[in-house]
Formats: C-alpha cells, sequence, structure tokens
C-alpha cells in the first residue's frame, strides 16, 4: 500500500502527485484549540531543519472539536500564530467509520489515534516506518533519529 495520491490541500488544490513521491515525511493531525497546539513552532522548526522532509499537517476534529475552523481561519490562524509555510490538508476524520484513506494507510491494522498530534514518518518509498503518540513533541530525539532514517 502506498500513501494515497489523491490529497487535497486545505485551499482545496489537489497535491501535486511529486509534492511526496520519493520524499520522506511527517504526517501529523493537527488542531487548533488544543493544549498541544503550541506543537506547531517544533513542526516548522523541523520543517526547515530538514531540506529534504515533508511536513504535511492534517486539521482534524474529531477530539474535543478542537478544530472547528474553516479552511481560512484554520490557514489564518497557523500562518499569523506560528507561521506555517508547510503543507496542510483539508480537514479529515482520522478515526471511525469515515477515516480517510490517508489515514486508513497510515493507521493499518493499528489502534486509533489517540489525540491531536499524533505523528506518522514515511520513507522515502512510501512505507510507514515510525508512529509517535501526541505528546511526542517534534523535537523529541526519537522522531528525529526516525525522520533521519527515513531520509536515508
Amino acid at each position: 500500500m502506498a500513501i494515497p495520491q489523491n490529497l487535497t490541500t486545505l485551499d482545496g488544490q489537489p497535491l501535486p502527485p511529486d509534492a511526496l513521491e520519493g520524499k520522506a515525511v511527517l504526517f501529523v493531525n493537527v488542531a487548533s484549540k488544543c493544549g498541544l497546539t503550541p506543537q506547531y513552532s517544533g513542526l516548522v522548526e523541523l520543517d526547515q531543519a530538514y531540506s529534504d522532509l515533508v511536513v504535511v499537517g492534517v486539521p482534524c476534529n474529531q477530539f474535543g472539536s478542537q478544530e472547528p475552523g474553516s479552511p481560512e481561519e484554520i490557514k489564518d490562524f497557523t500562518q499569523s500564530k506560528y507561521d506555517v509555510d508547510f503543507t496542510l490538508l483539508e480537514k479529515q476524520d482520522v478515526n471511525g467509520p469515515n477515516r480517510s484513506p490517508l489515514y486508513q494507510f497510515l493507521v493499518g491494522d493499528g489502534p486509533d489515534i489517540a489525540w491531536n498530534f499524533g505523528k506518522f514518518v514515511i520513507s522515502r518509498d512510501g512505507e510507514v516506518v515510525a508512529r509517535f503518540e501526541p505528546q511526542t513533541a517534534p523535537d523529541d530525539p526519537e522522531l528525529k533519529a526516525a525522520v533521519e532514517k527515513a531520509l536515508g
């Protein structure tokens, strides 16, 4: 199984197929009104630290309704408060019967996503190589080691 190709950005545009192809990727389900929202700062730093890593935020409103905003509100919030310039996808369900194809791929047979800011590291060949729980900060040494391994 591979990363689904029909991903849509927060702006409603298709994510170009070559945006992720052959690249290491960090997918994170994100929310604007969560106690973990300050992790956006660390994600921006991670995105800047590894030029070959693609950080992708996936807004999700399934945990405490902590991402209720429209795409414009999410974009405005993340850019004005955290200077987010990495890719944000459209809002998706990460658990339950309406789990998006992306999260079907990421989770596989694993347990449901526990909360906002769960992280998945994907290798250049499109394989899920590591999963981190929401409390794992973007600057965690194990997360960085997984990213570096994925970058090969």
